[in-house]
């Protein structure tokens, strides 16, 4: 669960403010000098299969470059907030399941604890849509620490 120097932490990412939250919250509140982060990013590819004209190679291969395009972006953001407050770690992409593929790789780093964002969908949505941190929190051999965006109104207060 933990390397010699501290922990190894997975904290998800995607390109949405929960999960900038998440990571913010997290270094604010929880990390530790000693910890090891472990960035966890699933691109997903749903918009791709709902897109017209798939038939077409040269359409899927432009809808790929531009997710490509926009996961290099994230990793960037990341690796240079990391960078300013002095933390080490990496960045590791996975495919598959978002909730699938980060317990997994929580299970891969050896982690002692699982970071996710929450977009606080009600019941309704979530039965239907799923939900990342349900899936993470049902499913973790680990401690997850779920940091649930505060709505914007809070933020005025």
């Amino acid at each position: 669960m933990a390397t010699e120097e501290g922990r190894n932490v997975v904290i998800a990412i995607d390109d949405s403010e929960f999960s900038e939250y998440a990571f913010d919250f997290y270094m604010d509140h929880a990390h530790r000098g000693s910890d090891h982060i472990i960035l966890v990013h699933v691109p997903e590819y749903t918009h791709l299969t709902q897109a017209p004209l798939l038939t077409d190679p040269v359409v899927v291969a432009e809808l790929i470059k531009e997710e490509e395009v926009k996961v290099k972006h994230l990793v960037d953001k990341y690796s240079e907030k990391m960078k300013k407050i002095h933390v080490g770690g990496k960045v590791k992409q996975m495919t598959g399941k978002v909730g699938e593929a980060i317990i997994e790789a929580a299970k891969g780093e050896n982690a002692a604890m699982i970071v996710v964002g929450t977009r606080g969908m009600g019941k309704m949505r979530r039965t239907f849509l799923g939900s990342v941190s349900d899936y993470c929190l049902h499913h973790s051999p680990v401690p997850v620490l779920v940091c649930r965006h505060k709505p914007v109104n809070e933020h005025k207060k």
